[in-house]
């Protein structure tokens, strides 16, 4: 039983050294090879980024989450483009059309009207109509317009210095940093009687994941040692809360708090966005309608903007802001990201990815339940089916976990995992078989005292030797070895003593005889050697040769006695002795009987 454990630990611990060996080679390699961890590191990111974008696919389908519809977006579609372009003969449009949108917008009390457009200094308007604007914008506390941060070298545009207002005060109680990715060297300004003014400021910056797909807002960035905020960050801030005054802190948790509602950071200070569906999913008015219907003094027909968040921005292709996002068609207008965005802020709807910590846990279970099911399952079909379902069920967890609590738990690596630990869990186990087949065999074969083969398996082999010979027209030769004496070791030193004389005399013939030979206890003090394909002669030869070893070596009987010990030998062979296992091992201890009559300490040939 305990070498059955031992056997069961041994296994264990090589499929754990098999799991670890596996993990240092790939972190040596990844450490020594920045070419090959990048690729690697590449690889996994774009893999599980695909994961996400399918998960968003399958919630976009199922309609969940659903889009608010106090968020509306003001659309520069192609219509409007076209209508625009008719009407005043070029685009931009002038910006005195903006201001008097806004009064018409501010009648209807919306609660905030964010421009998702870059209002700096144009050659086509005139300074009347800028200023109009600027002062239209500064007149209103629910006004929020862009800017755009850059990293352009200062003999191109020198870096502006930015009015303390539009920055904004972050205690960061976190490792995330900002900038490791969204800090920048230089800005494009927009009017200056905007920027000095009292109208809302924020930035547009986004970046793509590796793969060109926008998955992650930044919601704060840096320029100058200033954090700066996203545009409709700003916006959803503001109107969480509901005029109060708020600081922003992130949590070591990595949360950015505002009062009760938390964005959840990634540790480069990105939010992972929660996708409500293709564009066109929140409600969307073109530009055109609302300037028709301004101009004839009248409400838009079907449509009241109050309470509504109003983003204006352009949607026309030929516009060109258009950005890959991982939805059905995968292409949205900018001014749909910020509504997603603000969407995400209003329903605390941000998607939150399980740290490194997680990661592991995650990783080491899928590893232990598959090790479980491959070790504990009788059949191979019912294993490989259950690692299989098993796979597929995490796959429809991590599904309904993005879905139903917005957390995003790895797919790839478990996955990889699920694989690996089948095969290994499947090599351990057929080590653990053959561990286990073999520590069975040993003990009906082996005696367990002298580790030779037992009389079994001496019965066994000599019959097989004997038909062996006798199909091929060989001879092969049995000696049996008895030790002189033997009971006075007993009777002198104790049993122990003559348990240490077997073991050694075993020990000595093992080492005289040949590898092809076989070694066994026949039964008390005797023993037998099974030589194959081997003649009378050369038996003889070896059994003296045995005999000599024996009597020169000291034996060890206690840790402080020791002594000589002698055996005898009977020698016989097929087939000049005899014809059959019983006649030859007769015919051999026949040959040991005389030995011992003329004196012991030799060989005997009857």
């Amino acid at each position: 039983m305990k070498n059955i454990i031992k056997t069961k630990w041994f296994i264990f611990g090589t499929y754990l050294l098999l799991v670890l060996a596996t993990l240092l080679i790939g972190y040596v390699l990844l450490q020594n090879n920045n070419t090959l961890k990048n690729v690697i590191v590449s690889f996994f990111e774009v893999a599980e980024n695909r994961t996400f974008d399918y998960r968003q696919s399958l919630q976009v389908i199922h309609k969940r989450p659903l889009p608010n519809k106090d968020i509306v977006v003001l659309a520069v579609d192609d219509a409007s483009l076209e209508s625009l372009w008719d009407k005043y003969g070029e685009w931009p449009m002038p910006r005195n059309i903006y201001a008097d949108m806004i009064n018409y917008l501010e009648q209807q009390k919306p609660q905030a009207i964010i421009f998702d457009l870059m209002f700096i200094k144009s050659m086509r308007t005139t300074k009347d109509a800028d200023k109009y604007l600027a002062d239209t914008m500064n007149k209103y506390s629910n006004v929020y317009t862009a800017m755009n941060f850059d990293n352009q070298p200062t003999d191109v545009r020198l870096p502006a210095d930015l009015p303390d207002r539009v920055a904004v005060n972050i205690d960061n109680k976190s490792s995330v940093n900002f900038e490791n990715k969204y800090k920048f060297t230089n800005c494009r300004t927009i009017l200056s009687e905007l920027l000095n003014g009292r109208v809302n400021i924020g930035m547009t910056n986004v970046m793509r994941n590796s793969d060109g797909i926008i998955r992650n807002i930044a919601p704060i960035m840096v320029y100058k040692d200033k954090y700066y905020p996203y545009l409709t960050f700003k916006a959803g801030a503001d109107y969480i809360a509901q005029n109060q005054e708020t600081s922003f802190t992130i949590d070591k948790n990595s949360n950015l708090c505002i009062l009760d509602s938390k964005i959840p950071l990634t540790k480069d200070g990105e939010a992972i966005l929660n996708w409500y569906g293709p564009s066109g999913t929140h409600t969307i008015i073109p530009m055109y309608k609302v300037i028709r219907a301004m101009e004839n003094g009248e409400k838009l027909a079907d449509f009241d903007f109050r309470d509504k968040i109003i983003i204006i921005g352009t949607t026309a292709m030929s516009l060109h802001d258009t950005k890959s996002v991982p939805v059905q068609e995968g292409v949205y207008p900018g001014v749909e990201v910020h509504a997603t965005f603000f969407n995400n802020m209003l329903d605390n709807n941000f998607i939150h990815k399980t740290d490194a910590v997680i990661n592991i846990i995650i990783l080491t279970a899928v590893i232990a339940i598959v090790g479980g099911i491959v070790m504990l399952s009788t059949s191979t079909i019912f294993a490989f089916l259950s690692t299989s379902l098993f796979a597929i069920a995490y796959l429809f967890i991590s599904y309904y976990i993005m879905e139903l609590y917005n957390l995003w738990i790895p797919v790839v690596l478990p996955v990889i995992a699920i694989m690996a630990a089948f095969a290994l869990s499947f090599l351990a186990k057929y080590l653990m078989k053959a561990k286990d087949f073999e520590y069975q065999y040993k003990l009906a074969t082996i005696d367990g005292l002298t580790e030779l083969y037992n009389h079994r398996y001496f019965q066994d082999t000599l019959r097989k030797q004997m038909d062996i010979a006798r199909r091929y027209n060989q001879s092969f030769s049995l000696i049996i070895i008895d030790i002189d004496f033997f009971k006075k070791f007993n009777d002198t030193y104790g049993h122990q003593a003559g348990d240490a004389v077997l073991r050694q005399v075993a020990q000595t013939l093992k080492k005289n005889s040949r590898t092809t030979d076989y070694v066994c206890r026949y039964g008390g003090e005797e023993m037998s050697i099974i030589l194959p394909n081997t003649g009378a002669d050369e038996a003889l030869n070896n059994a003296n040769r045995i005999c000599k070893a024996v009597a020169e070596k000291p034996f060890h009987l206690t840790p402080v006695d020791t002594a000589n010990v002698t055996i005898s030998l009977g020698v016989a062979t097929f087939p000049e002795n005899a014809q059959t296992p019983q006649d030859l091992i007769e015919w051999a201890d026949k040959g040991l009987y005389y030995a011992k009559e003329h004196g012991r300490n030799q060989v005997g040939r009857y």
